[in-house]
């Protein structure tokens, strides 16, 4: 089975939940390596830019999530 079956939720805040896996896939995806991704957290979790970066990158997936969810309605 797929680790993404499908984008539908049944609340927005599933929706999110759904939104912060996909960014964390993709983290995991492009850097496979667990001691690496360990190494790398130090860097950019005690930086602003980094932790904005990261908000907004789930922010586009959740918008992509509530569209496929038509906005919950």
């Amino acid at each position: 089975m797929s680790w993404l079956p499908t984008l539908v939720t049944e609340t927005p805040e599933a929706g999110f939940e759904l939104a912060i896996k996909l960014s964390r896939m993709a983290v995991k995806k492009t850097q496979p390596d667990d001691a690496i991704r360990g190494r790398l957290r130090a860097d950019y979790e005690n930086s602003a830019d980094s932790l904005t970066m990261a908000s907004h990158v789930v922010a586009v997936h959740f918008q992509t999530v509530a569209k496929a969810n038509n906005y919950w309605k």
